[in-house]
């Protein structure tokens, strides 16, 4: 089902979530259909679960989007489609990877941020079974980004101090509602 998405400025976007526990591996389908129905419903390429109101430690991704980009390589993928229970990014390498991001919480800004371009990941798919990724360039910037959601940390809090005060207006009318969004998009009521 399309969950409207939670805006910048609720608290839950903020917060650690919580791990999901085996035993409710039973209730998991419904909140993944709703990740991605919400996902593509916003032509989003990733969602988290925060981001739907949910503080649970999930996120979606579908990496065919950037598959004519550069840092791309599908061998990295178990799936191209792919869903990330209680991940864990156990190492991070490589160059410093600068790339322009975006976010659907914070709609119609974006922003460089830097990423280290390759990392290790450690997560349960859909069926609870373990598994590990190594990736690199595009797949693991998508891949820190929606993990930072988990964490509470949104791309925002990595840009650069005259970037944050740059934008810093178009994100407290984010916060208050004064936003213009192709999808529904709750907003945090004090």
């Amino acid at each position: 089902m399309i969950k409207p998405i939670i805006a910048y400025g609720d608290p839950i976007l903020n917060l650690k979530v919580e791990k999901i526990k085996y035993s409710e591996s039973n209730s998991i389908d419904s909140l993944v259909n709703d990740l991605w129905d919400t996902m593509y419903n916003a032509n989003g390429v990733g969602i988290a679960a925060p981001q739907i109101g949910v503080s649970k430690s999930i996120f979606v991704a579908d990496f065919s989007f950037f598959e004519d980009e550069d840092s791309f390589n599908k061998d990295e993928l178990i799936n191209i489609k792919q869903v990330f229970i209680n991940p864990k990014i156990i190492k991070e390498s490589g160059d410093d990877f600068i790339y322009s991001e975006g976010c659907l919480s914070i709609p119609n800004i974006s922003e460089e941020v830097i990423r280290k371009e390759k990392i290790k990941i450690n997560f349960l798919n859909e069926q609870f079974q373990p598994k590990q990724m190594n990736c690199s360039g595009i797949i693991a910037r998508v891949i820190q980004h929606e993990y930072d959601h988990l964490q509470g940390i949104l791309f925002t809090d990595r840009i650069s101090k005259d970037a944050r005060i740059s934008i810093d207006s178009e994100l407290k009318n984010i916060s208050t509602g004064k936003v213009e969004s192709k999808y529904e998009m709750s907003f945090y009521k004090n």
